[in-house]
C-alpha cells in the first residue's frame, strides 16, 4: 500500500531538527521500506527545513503509523503534525513516472 507520510516541525524547532539529523539518516538506512520519495521540505526561502514527507510501500496504514512513531525525529518531539494517509502515484500509471 503506497502511504504519504508529511511531518511538520514545530515552528523554531530547526536546531532541534539538525541535532537530531544524524541518527534520523541512519534510521533511514536501517528501516526504510521500499520509498517513491524520502526528503524534507522547505519553508518559502527554498532553504530552512520545516518538515519531511515519505511516499513509500507498507502493507498496510498501521505500520506506517508504527514506522513513522519510531522516527527519531519523533522521539525527540520535533514535528508539530503528522498526516499519514494512503495514496496513488497517476504519473506512474499513466506512464510518466520519472
Amino acid at each position: 500500500m503506497l502511504i504519504t507520510i508529511m511531518a511538520y516541525d514545530k515552528p523554531g524547532h530547526v536546531d532541534l531538527r539538525l541535532k537530531t539529523r544524524a541518527e534520523h539518516v541512519e534510521w533511514i538506512k536501517a528501516e526504510a521500506p521500499k520509498s517513491y520519495f524520502i526528503g524534507p521540505f522547505f519553508a518559502d526561502d527554498g532553504t530552512t527545513m520545516i518538515g519531511s514527507l515519505w511516499v513509500t510501500d507498507f502493507p498496510d496504514l498501521e505500520a506506517a503509523r508504527a514506522f513513522a512513531a519510531r522516527d527519531p525525529y519523533a522521539k525527540a518531539g520535533l514535528f508539530e503534525k503528522v498526516v499519514i494517509q494512503p495514496t496513488r502515484n497517476v504519473a506512474e500509471a499513466v506512464g510518466k513516472a520519472l
